[in-house]
């Protein structure tokens, strides 16, 4: 993904508040003392750089073993980013303060390169834990008794390794997992186009068997399997759409499947042609207005087949009953909201609904109004009357990843909000007799930020060149500061992506600049997912254009607000956010400063040496290329340096050689400006010490061409062409 998202930069999405009593957590409070006077931007902060990256973990992947045991995903930026299977366990030996011990093996790192962004990279099975080893790509299962992992995937002749998996799926008899493959072997033709992606099988037995279940598409995903395995369902699309543009969902029979003792079933039937279709696009790759995405399939116990589809211009759940060959499906939640999650596509593994024991169906959307998660339960039938729930049942304020635990019943869920830390939560609300507020069993952080250090978001709407637009808008926030001036600095913030979306989790990144006396400003521009097809279409095309529009707009309206200084607007983001900085800075006059990280300068260059999954995302953004290389030319801040008149901030990793150009067109035009390299970093910042570095060099950046006194924690470092 071109995003700063937690796919890149885990430890930036730390949740930093209150924690269950028994973890330890300690509080980071403010005076009680009458509030001190002093100039906004100037207020130190106990949420340091520091605090970010060492008080707490990533917490994603959430599941349920058949015992009924939890379990989820640990990002721990202390490890260089390591993530590791734990499973909870309070007051068992080495549980750590989230009450978890770990369930894969020290040396492990639990990621998988499948579409380069991964997800999936972990499933639960009664054997133990199955995983990809990030190092070597391959698969193996750390034993539920404990020993030594096995290995059950081939080792590669090629040290970047020849198979990568993801997206497992165990087989009903328990002896094989259904997952995507993406082949890497060398060929003649090194292009991405080159790297082939199928549906297989894999043997637990060790033997290393794999069987070609679905072969001939670009892509697939999210490959799942009737309860009584015997018919598959999977997600596929062409180039150059994208998994949010137009997919199409599939379903075939299985026979028997590869094992040490036979070959299995004939792979000619694994022709993706010759699968029915259920639902989504007739043509692939059309990138048409009456494209169709099709996400998250998954079969309820019944055998009836769920997913989500665009087809009325919102991702709404749809089911299929198994008679006629799932043909007939019917929207089972007609609303003009996108349910599935914050960003469908991006990452494997993300599902927004969950099927309860006793044949219910929970499905979770974001009120956009709100910025509030909302949880919609109905019967496993046609026509569901369904019932809703929310904060006010006593639900986290944001939540997703469902799941239902076999041991008590409860409800598992990941979950926070703009005040709290996020973590597993239980709720016992569906439970006959159950009700009362959700209990978060294992927090992210292990310490805790007092309320009057907290900004909380408000959303907000302003009118933008090709329509409404959104966002939220966090105020400063420090009780033991105020400010005799009239508006405070502003700093506006462009998600990557650029089709992905803010959130209005704790982040305590934000809150980093509002405790410190800045106004932020997290703006979903024309693009973003959360607000349906039509919103999201507007990128179309229009990269470098609506974006960069909308961020202006959002700033502008701000200002006509009284909420910001137009002195004092900034403008920062990471990797397609970074791109939408540099274009605003370059094609616009708003901002009067602004830093990118790892963010793209030259389109061009983006198109021509990407990764498969990205190798054509371009196409529906900007242009076909190099048939449009003029536009992409056009587009590219690189080519624009010349409109520049701002100061200007580049963090990037050690590799990018954009960059170094772009400092020193930058530099020869005699503008303030910095470029920081971070060794050992690549599309995403993920040692502690460099997000920490990141972070506190942006402060004394905007600081110092604010002509604010930095606060304390600020890393002073030379800006080239500054006056002293």
């Amino acid at each position: 993904m071109l995003t700063l998202a937690a796919v890149m930069a885990p430890s930036l999405r730390l949740g930093t508040a209150r924690a269950a009593s028994n973890q330890g957590a300690a509080r980071m409070s403010s005076s009680a003392a009458a509030p001190t006077s002093a100039p906004y931007g100037a207020w130190p902060s106990a949420v340091t750089a520091k605090f970010i990256t060492t008080s707490g973990v990533r917490i994603g992947g959430l599941g349920c073993d058949d015992s009924g045991s939890v379990y989820w995903l640990e990002g721990r930026p202390q490890e260089g980013g390591r993530q590791v299977v734990v499973k909870y366990a309070p007051g068992a030996e080495g549980a750590s303060e989230r009450g978890a011990v770990d369930a894969t093996p020290k040396d492990a790192n639990v990621r998988t390169r499948v579409h380069e962004y991964g997800g999936g990279a972990h499933l639960l099975t009664p054997k133990g834990v199955v995983y990809s080893d990030f190092k070597s790509q391959r698969l193996f299962l750390a034993p539920a008794g404990g020993g030594d992992a096995v290995c059950l995937t081939p080792e590669s002749a090629w040290p970047d390794g020849q198979y990568r998996f993801a997206d497992a799926r165990l087989t009903p008899d328990g002896r094989h997992l259904v997952c995507v493959r993406e082949d890497h072997s060398p060929t003649a033709d090194a292009k991405p186009s080159a790297v082939l992606n199928e549906v297989v099988s894999v043997a637990l037995d060790g033997s290393g068997a794999m069987t070609v279940l679905a072969t001939g598409a670009d892509f697939y995903a999210a490959p799942r399997l009737s309860p009584d395995g015997r018919t598959l369902a999977y997600i596929t699309w062409e180039h150059p759409s994208m998994p949010w543009d137009a997919t199409t969902l599939r379903v075939r029979p299985l026979g028997p499947l590869a094992t040490a003792e036979g070959a299995g079933e004939d792979e000619t039937a694994a022709s993706t042609a010759g699968h029915a279709r259920v639902a989504g696009a007739d043509a692939e790759g059309c990138m048409s207005d009456g494209d169709i995405s099709v996400q998250q399939p998954a079969f309820s116990p019944s055998g009836a087949l769920y997913f989500i589809s665009d087809e009325s211009g919102f991702w709404n759940l749809y089911r299929a009953p198994p008679d006629g060959g799932y043909a007939s499906a019917v929207n089972v939640l007609p609303r003009p909201t996108d349910f599935g999650g914050g960003s469908p596509g991006w990452q494997f593994g993300q599902q927004g609904f969950a099927f309860l024991q006793d044949g219910r169906v929970v499905a979770t959307y974001v009120d956009r109004g709100s910025g509030q998660s909302r949880l919609v339960l109905l019967d496993d039938v046609a026509a569901p009357t369904p019932s809703e729930f929310g904060s006010e049942e006593g639900l986290p304020f944001f939540f997703g990843s469902l799941v239902e635990s076999s041991d008590d019943g409860a409800l598992y869920m990941l979950g926070g909000s703009p005040q709290r830390a996020s973590g597993v939560y239980r709720w016992s609300g569906l439970l006959p007799g159950g009700g009362g507020a959700a209990e978060m069993i294992a927090c992210s952080s292990s310490s805790e930020i007092d309320e009057s250090l907290v900004s909380v978001p408000r959303p907000v709407e302003f009118p933008a060149p090709m329509g409404t637009s959104y966002g939220y808008y966090y105020p400063p926030r420090n009780d033991a500061f105020t400010s005799d001036e009239a508006a405070p600095p502003l700093l506006v913030k462009a998600h990557g992506g650029p089709t992905a979306a803010t959130s209005t989790a704790f982040n305590p990144a934000i809150q980093f600049w509002t405790s410190r006396g800045f106004a932020v400003l997290d703006v979903d521009y024309g693009g973003s997912m959360g607000y349906g097809r039509d919103y999201r279409r507007r990128l179309r095309g229009n990269w470098g254009v609506c974006d960069i529009d909308d961020v202006c707009a959002g700033a502008q309206h701000l200002v006509a607000e009284g909420l910001a200084d137009p002195k004092r607007l900034a403008i920062d983001g990471g990797s397609a956010g970074g791109y939408t900085t540099l274009g605003a800075l370059a094609f616009k006059d708003i901002f009067t400063a602004g830093c990118s990280l790892y963010g793209v300068a030259d389109l061009g260059c983006l198109a021509g040496d990407t990764h498969k999954f990205e190798s054509r995302y371009l196409d529906g953004l900007v242009g076909k290329y190099p048939e449009d290389k003029q536009l992409y030319d056009e587009r590219a801040p690189i080519n624009a340096v010349d409109s520049l008149s701002c100061p200007v901030l580049l963090l990037q990793g050690d590799e990018d050689k954009i960059a170094e150009l772009m400092h020193a067109a930058l530099l020869k035009k005699g503008l303030p400006c910095a470029l920081k390299m971070y060794q050992g970093e690549q599309h995403g910042f993920r040692k502690a010490e460099n997000i920490e570095d990141a972070l506190n060099s942006e402060l004394f950046f905007f600081s110092r061409v604010f002509g604010i006194e930095p606060t304390p924690d600020a890393a002073p470092f030379d800006i080239d062409n500054m006056p002293a």
